[in-house]
């Protein structure tokens, strides 16, 4: 068929178009995401709440002072003796000298005065009262000391490897230090663990004794999508913050250390959570427990296994990178019976654009036990003709 020059000339562009269409998709593709914003703070951490993705860092794993934020702990502590029935919140806890006495942030508890654990942890949470603190640990652990123990422990349990705590406070000593990634470890953990008292880090007054105090997080009312944690200063530490917020199904977690006043880390982890928010978005690919894969088991008392993750998997990625995404799945060649549940069986690799964002087991997801002689002998011979 003979084409005119009008015909010539519309194919020409057609052309042109395509080929413009495709590159821009390309380049679309391939938009790298920008770096972190400057920020004016000592050490940094902002990560993603399900998969752990680190988005930004500065110095993380550089111990410092963590000033109040110490009281993360201390109320984690507290919450786990609660889970354990070792503790209730309307048990009445005596205020010793020495917690009336304490100086800094108070909830001005009155001396030999019972207060609850509820009221406590209040006074603790939204006012960051070192007297609560040190009445709450007192209760708990006979004294601050043995408390203190408790808090170390539990940190070596969620793998806190740069903290080491002093007392219950954060009052300043020259062995209270911690990391930024340590912070970010633990708030993940109160998170995930303790939901609904999670809810009280959002809560901005309370008042004790007449007096009425305002939460330190600053973030709880210029963002309405921030719903905790804790502040911390002291003149060595500078001004700190470890900030939560949530939107959509992205959750973010900000540690910021150093910086020189209370306006200062409010903005400097406002600009690291939106920076976070705006480049990034998390999507949950399989569930714990899902199945994945069937796969043929050698001489058990069943032909198949069924394979698939122990834990949820989620990833962190570029926004609009989604379907450029790749799952790809190994399995063990010969799985031989006898089976216990959670046996690694393989693995399942996430690439994005040919580049590995996380690898993870392929566990068998029920046992499988040794099968009988007749079992194990037709499997014998199946295999040696495979």
């Amino acid at each position: 068929m003979m084409l005119n020059k009008r015909s010539l000339k519309s194919l020409g562009v057609l052309l042109i178009t395509v080929f413009w269409l495709a590159a821009q998709s390309s380049v679309m593709a391939s938009v790298p995401v920008p770096a972190p914003p400057q920020v004016a703070a000592k050490n940094y951490l902002l990560i993603d709440f399900d998969s752990g993705r680190v988005l930004a860092e500065k110095e993380a794993d550089v111990q410092i002072e963590p000033a109040s934020i110490t009281k993360l702990m201390t109320s984690y502590v507290v919450y786990k003796e609660i889970e354990a029935g070792r503790l209730t919140l309307d048990e009445q806890v005596n205020v010793s000298e020495k917690a009336w006495r304490m100086g800094g942030s108070r909830m001005f508890l009155d001396v030999n005065s019972k207060v609850s654990v509820e009221l406590l942890l209040k006074g603790l949470i939204i006012q960051s009262g070192n007297d609560a603190s040190v009445a709450l640990a007192e209760h708990v652990a006979g004294g601050e000391d043995a408390f203190v123990d408790l808090m170390n422990q539990y940190a070596a349990n969620l793998g806190m490897k740069g903290t080491h705590y002093k007392n219950s406070t954060g009052w300043p000593d020259a062995e209270h230090l911690t990391t930024a990634r340590d912070i970010a470890i633990l708030a993940e953990a109160f998170i995930r663990e303790f939901p609904e008292h999670y809810k009280g880090y959002s809560e901005k007054v309370f008042t004790y004794n007449n007096v009425k105090q305002y939460n330190r997080n600053k973030l709880l009312w210029s963002d309405k999508t921030v719903d905790g944690l804790k502040t911390g200063h002291t003149e060595s530490a500078g001004y700190c913050l470890v900030a939560s917020a949530k939107r959509a199904d992205m959750r973010l977690i900000s540690v910021v250390l150093g910086t020189d006043s209370e306006k200062a880390r409010a903005a400097v982890s406002q600009s690291l959570l939106n920076y976070g928010f705006r480049f990034y978005e998390t999507h949950k690919l399989y569930s714990a427990g899902e199945a994945l894969n069937q796969s043929r088991v050698w001489q058990g008392d069943r032909e198949k296994v069924a394979l698939g993750l122990a834990n949820d998997l989620h990833v962190t990625i570029p926004r609009g990178a989604y379907k450029q995404m790749d799952a790809l799945m190994n399995v063990d060649a010969n799985i031989t019976a006898p089976l216990k549940k959670g046996s690694q069986l393989g693995e399942v690799r996430i690439t994005l654009n040919d580049e590995e964002l996380d690898s993870v087991p392929l566990v068998a997801l029920q046992r499988v036990e040794k099968g009988n002689l007749f079992q194990i002998a037709k499997d014998y011979i199946l295999k040696l003709f495979n």
